[in-house]
């Protein structure tokens, strides 16, 4: 008998869940299906096997990953929008480390749900970063710098790789401060 209330959504979010906790290792349809107490083969009626699964929490983790810098930012401008974005960038990122390496990949080419959700993350960062009138043409530059930084922070961050004994908190908000400090001369000669 299924399992009363498994949707597609549950199936997502509980190897979303499964994938940080084990940090992206040991998930597949077996261990999903133990988790949420069903036959390995019920959820192929939910998902298309392993390559739908981590399609389907790619998906689920870009839309996360938009949805909280936009909630961070909203009704701030400029260097409190950055700031905001930024901190909450990194609290997601920490918080789901293995979710945060799928929501770094770009859209696969015809996959119009991964083009759209993608797009809807690459707009809210467009949306943080308007509030410094930069030219059209410099704001893909200005995106990706603003990834960049805080990407490669919380990427070491996450690996491991920061041993020297200084607070990470004062290293992120001077990270930050150089980025906005930057984001503010952008486009002057």
């Amino acid at each position: 008998m299924p399992r009363v209330g498994l949707t597609t959504a549950v199936v997502v979010e509980t190897a979303a869940q499964m994938l940080d906790e084990r940090d992206g290792e040991g998930v597949n349809v077996a261990s999903l299906a133990e988790r949420l107490g069903v036959k390995p083969p019920s959820l192929y009626k939910h998902v298309d096997g392993m390559p739908g699964l981590r399609r389907g929490v790619m998906l689920r983790a870009k839309a996360e990953l938009a949805e909280a810098l936009g909630r961070a930012a909203i009704g701030k401008a400029r260097d409190d929008a950055v700031r905001s974005a930024a901190m909450a960038y990194r609290e997601w990122a920490t918080a789901h480390p293995a979710q945060y390496r799928m929501a770094m990949r770009a859209p696969v080419s015809g996959d119009h749900e991964d083009e759209d959700v993608s797009a809807t993350l690459v707009e809210v960062l467009y949306t943080i970063l308007s509030g410094y009138r930069i030219a059209e043409e410099d704001l893909v530059d200005a995106a990706r710098f603003f990834r960049a930084t805080l990407h490669g922070f919380v990427d070491l961050e996450t690996t491991g790789a920061f041993q020297l004994p200084r607070s990470l908190e004062r290293s992120y908000e001077r990270s930050i401060a150089s980025l906005t400090s930057a984001l503010h001369s952008w486009g002057e000669p």
